[in-house]
């Protein structure tokens, strides 16, 4: 870097350097000795690689938001299309004026504050939160800012929502009270194998083998805005093959006869794709109440297929491939109340391993004993004698 002080004819310090750019940036000073710790300071953060132009820092969050979320290239379009939201909802209106180098810690803690006395939800101050975090990592990636300084700001908890698991009567009443052939088949199909509602819309004939009894799951499609469809892979971006029961597949098989493999195996009657709002508004909220459980979700049918699927036997790692869960630690962490039984039996274990060591410590200690009392009777026998 070079740099270089000069006195000015008002008699302040100028200091002045020139970036890898070639660009200049000046200060000035009143007295020389700050200008010289500027121009150290500057020096410096060039040595540890912390050096931000000043003239880059001063792009707006709104920018760089635009530029961050175009280079969201590996994101679903669900998932792309709620950062999008969070940017216009929350993070814009607040911080899109702002140049980067004046978004504070300060000020992202008080505007958490702010969005959380407004009644946001922790999910929602979180997902604005997260965007805007996103947008200050990518600035300090760039060297337009040191640090993030959205580091270490407390955020509200999220709001747990007890798990519905059903049992395997209610599935069967939940199928029975759609009152149709094809809706009884959906709440079987997510209750017994566990797929995603994006995943059931898009399962094809031609991927139900009833011989084999497998379903195997390619491609999801999902609402975008509760609109336009986006078609994909499944959430986990590999392809599985998901277990049928017997009884299911022989339910499946009428239903799917006489079909082109590219067939949506469940659709509306014109053959558009079935989709949750319509489903839940046109006969699954009715099911779910006629049953007694009015504020079931489609997607809880897919807690019930793990909940089913352990009951019956099967270990995590069988679970994680049905669900297509990323890693078993992922089903633990999400099942793990499921588990309880497992845990139950370790207890068992652990008490019978402590038990045979307390046994043992105890008949050691009567032997122990009983070897004092014969030595001494012994000497007793002997001074008698």
């Amino acid at each position: 870097m070079a740099g270089n002080i000069a006195r000015r004819p008002d008699g302040r310090w100028r200091a002045r350097y020139r970036d890898a750019a070639h660009r200049e940036h000046a200060r000035h000073f009143t007295r020389k000795i700050d200008a010289q710790r500027w121009l150290d300071s500057v020096s410096a953060a060039i040595q540890a690689g912390t050096y931000v132009d000043p003239v880059r820092s001063r792009l707006t969050v709104a920018e760089l938001a635009h530029e961050w979320l175009t280079g969201k290239i590996n994101l679903r379009p669900t998932t792309l299309a709620r950062y999008e939201s969070a940017l216009t909802v929350h993070v814009l209106p607040r911080w899109g004026p702002v140049a980067l180098v004046r978004v504070s810690h300060g000020g992202i803690r008080a505007w958490v504050a702010e969005l959380a006395a407004a009644g946001q939800s922790g999910a929602s101050i979180r997902k604005a939160y997260g965007v805007l975090s996103g947008v200050l990592d990518l600035a300090v990636r760039d060297r337009r800012i040191p640090a993030n300084p959205a580091a270490g700001v407390d955020l509200p908890p999220l709001a747990t929502r007890r798990r519905k698991y059903l049992m395997a009567r209610q599935v069967e009443d939940l199928a029975a009270a759609t009152g149709d052939r094809q809706h009884r088949l959906v709440v079987l199909v997510l209750a017994y194998c566990g797929l995603r509602w994006s995943e059931l819309a898009a399962l094809r004939v031609g991927r139900v083998d009833v011989t084999r009894r497998r379903l195997e799951v390619v491609e999801a499609v999902t609402e975008i805005n509760g609109g336009r469809l986006s078609w994909g892979p499944p959430k986990s971006h590999e392809r599985r093959g998901v277990p049928l029961p017997r009884f299911l597949a022989e339910e499946l098989e009428p239903h799917i006869a006489g079909r082109s493999p590219e067939q949506l195996v469940f659709g509306t009657p014109s053959g558009a794709v079935l989709r949750n709002r319509n489903a839940r508004r046109d006969w699954f909220n009715a099911a779910a109440t006629a049953i007694g459980v009015a504020d079931l979700t489609p997607h809880e049918l897919r807690h019930t297929a793990a909940s089913l699927a352990v009951s019956a036997g099967a270990n995590v790692k069988a679970v994680q491939r049905m669900l297509g869960h990323a890693s078993a630690a992922m089903t633990l962490d999400r099942y793990a109340d499921l588990f309880d039984d497992d845990l139950d039996a370790v207890a068992d274990r652990l008490d019978t391993l402590a038990r045979a060591v307390t046994d043992r410590r105890s008949a050691d200690s009567v032997r122990t004993n009983d070897r004092s009392a014969d030595l001494a009777n012994g000497r007793s026998t002997a001074k008698a004698q």
